[in-house]
């Protein structure tokens, strides 16, 4: 007679710890490996990484004969020194928020998608079909069909990583690394092939009309309106993540995935959902940059967007919002590089090693966090 109880008593606290464990997956900042920053320290802890990357790799710089201090005012102002410069690196950030706030957001989920790179690639070939042959339309329908293209490609390629993954039991990671590469040799194939400019002595497609071009946002400055669709796709994520139940369900996948699955949250849903969001995000990536930046494809345009979006997802505590400041960081630093290297002879390479010893830092503090909470 005392059997009901005892379920309900079990009941009870099987939804009392899910409760709790979804509060803990909502506090935090899940990353794979389980576990987390708490919201309020990981602003300070990437501010603290910045700047112990920043006096860490001051040390090559005196090595070298040069002034640190002079360097670093080199290429700030080589980044924020004229509207050009802000032009540039804002455009440089575009990819690179687009694939980073994709990538966050499949971490949420403890999804490890590193494909952005051939999603990227794939999204800019699609996009770049469209304007080649659909040049005689308005402007604005070209332009928003090779958007739309380029999202439906970036999808269909992290689709592929999905799919594999739940009917085949493929790592993601090794699935969407490989892919990588194959979106890469599409690029080069198409460009040796259909769509290539006969007798160009680079492989690269002829030149977009421009109704085809990603306009300008203001007369006279070269940044294209791509850095528009960036932030928004920033709210938008942030949104989905914190006030709707599709992101409830990727945080308390990421969170408890015994409590998701209790819960009755679809592990394979919600795995090809994301990953079609995040592919979907890098594939505008790749047709932004087609469209606003080269004006036409060309080989290897999508190298480096996809890595350096896990990294900036990463910095960012995979939180959406984050993902903007962190992006413009790398984009900045870029941007910069050239006018240190050219007014205080530091090489530009430099910005690359602040990018590495930037992510050493900030994983090194979210590892001892991990240990000192499970301790």
């Amino acid at each position: 007679m005392l059997r009901p109880s005892i379920d309900n008593n079990q009941g009870e606290e099987k939804t009392a710890k899910i409760d709790k464990e979804s509060v803990i997956a909502k506090r935090r900042w899940p990353i794979p490996g389980g576990f987390g920053v708490t919201t309020w320290r990981a602003p300070l802890l990437a501010a603290v990484a910045i700047g112990l990357a920043l006096a860490v790799s001051a040390v090559p710089i005196l090595i070298a004969g040069k002034n640190p201090l002079l360097a670093y005012w080199a290429m700030l102002r080589g980044a924020i020194g004229s509207a050009d410069s802000i032009a540039f690196a804002l455009n440089k950030s575009t990819p690179y928020i687009l694939a980073g706030v994709g990538v966050a957001m499949c971490f949420r989920a403890r999804v490890i998608n590193i494909g952005s790179e051939g999603q990227i690639a794939v999204g800019g070939v699609t996009a770049s079909w469209i304007a080649l042959n659909f040049s005689e339309f308005p402007s604005v329908i070209v332009i928003a069909a090779a958007l739309i293209a380029g999202a439906i490609a970036g999808a269909a390629w992290s689709a592929i990583a999905a799919v594999m993954r739940l009917k085949r039991g493929v790592h993601e990671v090794l699935c969407t690394l490989m892919l990588n590469f194959i979106g890469l040799l599409v690029v080069s194939e198409v460009l040796r092939g259909p769509m290539g400019e006969p007798g160009a002595g680079f492989p690269q497609s002829p030149l977009f009309a421009e109704s085809s071009w990603l306009p300008n946002l203001f007369p006279g400055i070269d940044m294209h309106a791509g850095i528009i669709f960036a932030v928004a796709a920033v709210v938008i994520c942030h949104v989905f993540l914190w006030h709707t139940p599709f992101g409830f369900r990727l945080r308390l996948l990421g969170g408890s995935p015994s409590a998701a699955a209790y819960s009755g949250v679809s592990f394979g849903r919600s795995v090809f959902e994301v990953m079609l969001i995040a592919g979907g995000l890098a594939g505008i990536a790749g047709a932004i940059e087609v469209l606003g930046v080269h004006y036409r494809l060309i080989e290897g345009f999508s190298q480096g967007f996809g890595f350096n979006a896990v990294a900036i997802a990463l910095l960012a505590g995979l939180n959406p919002l984050a993902v903007l400041p962190a992006g413009l960081f790398f984009a900045f630093l870029e941007a910069g590089a050239l006018a240190m290297q050219r007014e205080i002879g530091v090489p530009s390479s430099l910005v690359f090693v602040i990018q590495g010893l930037t992510m050493i830092f900030v994983l090194c503090a979210i590892g001892i966090g991990a240990k000192e909470r499970s301790v």
